[in-house]
């Protein structure tokens, strides 16, 4: 069975960095565009960050531009995004998100195009 697993959420101050990682087991990365979201208690969970099977990144440029980055080790198998300048507004579960292949500019920011999930990481940025 094909699983997505997230690691390295926690606790920062105010304008400290954290570095989430994600991998998909018996698969690939590479092979996939992976998606961050994110989901603050009572909003619905949002487009963070993506980047897909041909290495081409997309952001959510009003909340995340400049600050966070996301990216992808194919020798570690693990997609990455690290998070600086973090603010108490950051606070949230992140998720990570696959779809085997390419997508399109409007597909790669919605939830539905996703095939796989994983459970998600707290985040939490105290002021």
């Amino acid at each position: 069975q094909v699983h997505v697993v997230e690691s390295g959420g926690g606790s920062v101050q105010a304008g400290g960095s954290l570095r989430l990682s994600c991998t998909i087991s018996g698969r690939t990365v590479n092979d996939y565009t992976m998606g961050w979201f994110r989901q603050a208690p009572g909003s619905e969970r949002q487009f963070v960050a993506a980047i897909s099977s041909s290495a081409g990144t997309t952001y959510d440029q009003d909340s995340v531009k400049g600050r966070f980055t996301i990216s992808r080790d194919n020798a570690e198998n693990t997609v990455y995004l690290q998070m600086g300048g973090l603010k108490p507004e950051d606070t949230a579960v992140y998720y990570c998100a696959a779809k085997w292949g390419l997508m399109s500019n409007q597909l790669i920011r919605r939830e539905s195009a996703y095939q796989l999930w994983g459970r998600g990481s707290q985040v939490t940025v105290s002021s």
